[in-house]
């Protein structure tokens, strides 16, 4: 069994943007989705909060 983890804080609609391609970004997301588990985080992110945690002196 081979394990792989993307993360991205693009949606997965908007992937075309930065693919280019429709048919390219649905063949992609095919993939990347088929058989895996999908998790969602909202909020901000943990290396946000740290960066600003650092910049506060705290």
């Amino acid at each position: 069994m081979r394990w792989i983890m993307a993360t991205t804080n693009l949606a997965f609609e908007n992937w075309t943007e930065v693919l280019g391609n429709e048919r390219l970004t649905g063949a992609a997301l095919d993939r990347l989705t088929h058989r895996c588990h999908i998790v969602e985080r909202t909020g901000e992110s943990y290396r946000l909060q740290d960066a600003k945690r650092r910049r506060s002196g705290t």
